[in-house]
């Protein structure tokens, strides 16, 4: 149903009051006409002019639904729940009940009226995050400093963000130091310590320090604009549940108008009281009119959406929150999500003679061009301990197992102790020492050569302090089964596993062994959903009944690969979005069940004779009410 003066509103722009939307004026104006010729007929109107003033509001009341009735009709070659209500109306004024008309036409119009613009405020509500951003900054130019409309930055400027003032667009701090509020992006309502290197993101409130900022998005491509599109398209995306309900409803309809005339006619036909039988099937009309039915689910998912984006959570459509509600085992990713994803090293352990120095050297210069994050452990510790290297030459990666190249004409390896066991490099006085590395929660690697191995490093990622917290939370919510996949070792993956919670672990999986054993899990549990980076996690959340990308703002592969993404990198997140679907799929339920019991009710009293027009009509659209008041509970966090 269209909100004639809603879809005109953009991002920025103010929600216009109810007064300023036609199809709210047109609906009050019928029933103050309405209201007039009932009053004026106690107080002695004479019925022309109140069947005047009862026509008037049957017309102006029904200008919008009756004009979308027509359309649908002739373009669509659909009847519509608007024929079914403008045919009640005319047959009720043709059968000198104009009253009754004019109360259908100016109930069933406020309610679409109400429908619609309650619609477009949960829409609005998202794009209102726009006005979270500034719209000037101070940029830098050729060493002067100007204040322009943000639309004019470009990649690579500079502006300045003093404190107390919110970002402009994503960047990088060049200079400064200060705590940021990232609420309106993340949802994360503690602020975050950022400095030289770090990203920020629009509409960020900056805190106690002067920053100054390089732009590396513009301002309708920054993370807030994407946050904005991406609920906006959700919302306009469709459910199964909804789908199902549309095409219900475009079969339903006709027959609705088929056994409205089949009731007018046959008793009829019969020698009944054609005049009795006319009018029930004129209530019948109204009374099946599936209304309520139809917007039932489409005003609890746009209001759910949106909710959800203004906590730092995208949802990418109808059919993704439904499917969470439905999940029933989760799968999550070891290295940087239910861990920090920063790794240090622990422990150099050096073997067969050779110095530490020399050990942590050689597997600086190999991890040089590695993107691994414990290769970032490697080379951090490595400069800690002021040791310089040079790159490795011919670097290769070992996809799952480690790396190779040569230094100084030799050639060096490190990896997992699986990789020099199949190039069968004896470690047999190292076996005790990995042991109990691995047993403490350390990731093992072994530096060495073809031949002989010259030491270990031991490197732990710690346990996200909130991950045993949010383990235990989503099996309150009603999660039967978590599992950890990870590339590690199976005893580090082990303990990590003991200490989150988690119920069984896959370990010493590669990239396509993470996506093959999600496609396990889900023929074995039906609805698992994934949670990882979103980035080399990409094709297990692809095959996941419901891939979950956590820490996305910024990361735009995490945004357009999940069908889920957690803006902040926070996993107590994730009991909070379970628990939520299934609020909005309960609340979806208690709305289709109050529907269809109303309808029925009314259907079975209107051929009965039990319901005159105006009680179907006011009870039709009581429930109707209920059912946006219902949908709108999600609106609540």
């Amino acid at each position: 149903m269209a909100c004639p003066g809603c879809a005109a509103v953009e991002a920025g722009q103010a929600m216009p009051p109810p007064w300023r939307n036609p199809q709210v004026v047109t609906s009050a104006t019928s029933g103050l006409l309405l209201a007039t010729g009932f009053f004026g007929g106690k107080l002695g109107l004479t019925s022309l002019p109140e069947t005047g003033l009862y026509l008037l509001a049957v017309v102006i009341g029904g200008w919008y639904f009756a004009r979308e009735a027509i359309e649908t009709l002739f373009r669509e070659r659909q009847i519509g729940i608007e024929l079914l209500m403008g045919v009640a109306a005319i047959v009720a004024g043709l059968m000198g009940q104009w009253a009754e008309a004019a109360m259908l036409v100016f109930l069933y119009s406020i309610s679409e009226a109400a429908e619609g613009y309650t619609e477009e405020r949960a829409r609005h509500a998202i794009r209102a995050l726009m006005d979270l951003a500034p719209r000037t900054a101070l940029v830098v130019r050729d060493g002067k400093e100007t204040r322009i409309p943000v639309e004019q930055l470009q990649v690579g400027d500079h502006f300045i963000v003093y404190p107390g003032e919110a970002v402009a667009t994503d960047g990088e701090i060049i200079d400064g130091r200060s705590s940021l509020n990232q609420a309106p992006v993340t949802g994360e309502s503690v602020p975050i310590e950022k400095t030289v290197g770090d990203t920020v993101f629009s509409a960020t409130l900056n805190g106690e320090g002067a920053l100054t900022v390089r732009v590396t998005k513009t301002s309708t491509d920054n993370t807030l604009a994407r946050i904005i599109q991406l609920v906006e398209e959700a919302q306009a995306g469709k459910g199964r549940s909804q789908r199902f309900i549309e095409r219900f409803g475009h079969r339903y309809s006709p027959v609705v108008l088929g056994v409205g005339i089949l009731l007018a006619l046959v008793p009829a036909l019969m020698g009944l009281d054609w005049q009795e039988w006319l009018m029930r099937a004129t209530v019948f009309l109204v009374a099946a009119a599936p209304c309520a039915l139809v917007i039932s689910i489409p005003i609890t998912l746009v209001a759910a959406i949106g909710t959800a984006g203004r906590k730092g959570i995208l949802i990418k459509g109808g059919v993704h929150l439904e499917n969470l509600a439905k999940v029933q085992v989760i799968a999550l990713d070891k290295t940087g999500t239910l861990t920090l994803g920063r790794p240090r090293v622990t422990e150099i352990v050096s073997l067969n003679g050779h110095r530490e120095s020399d050990v942590l050297a050689t597997a600086a210069a190999l991890e040089a061009r590695s993107q691994h994050p414990l290769a970032r452990a490697v080379l951090d510790h490595a400069a800690e301990q002021g040791i310089e290297s040079v790159p490795a030459e011919d670097f290769q990666s070992l996809t799952g197992a480690g790396a190779g190249g040569m230094i100084k004409g030799k050639q060096y390896f490190i990896g997992s102790p699986a990789l020099f066991a199949e190039k069968q490099v004896a470690l047999t006085d190292a076996e005790a020492r990995i042991a109990d590395l691995q047993a403490s929660g350390n990731t093992v690697v072994v530096i060495g050569t073809g031949q002989e191995a010259l030491g270990l490093i031991a490197i732990a990622d710690p346990l996200r302090p909130q991950a045993a917290e949010a383990v235990a939370g989503l099996k309150r919510a009603g999660i039967h089964k978590v599992i950890m996949l990870t590339g590690d070792n199976p005893r580090t993956a082990q303990v990590i596993a003991a200490q989150a919670g988690i119920d069984e672990v896959f370990a010493e999986l590669k990239p396509a062994d993470k996506t093959h054993k999600v496609k396990e899990l889900c023929k074995q549990y039906g609805h698992v959903a994934m949670v990882g980076d979103g980035v080399n996690d990409a094709p297990a959340l692809a095959a996941a009944y419901v891939g979950i990308a956590m820490g996305a703002a910024g990361t735009d592969v995490a945004l357009e690969t999940a069908d889920v993404a957690l803006m902040a990198d926070d996993l107590s997140r994730l009991p909070y979005l379970i628990r939520f679907s299934r609020r909005n799929w309960s609340v979806i339920r208690q709305n289709l069940a109050l529907s269809v019991m109303v309808i029925g009710t009314l259907v079975i009293g209107a051929v009965a004779g039990m319901f005159s027009l105006p009680v179907a009509v006011l009870a039709h659209e009581v429930s109707e009410f209920v059912v946006i008041a219902g949908g709108l509970r999600m609106l609540r966090a």
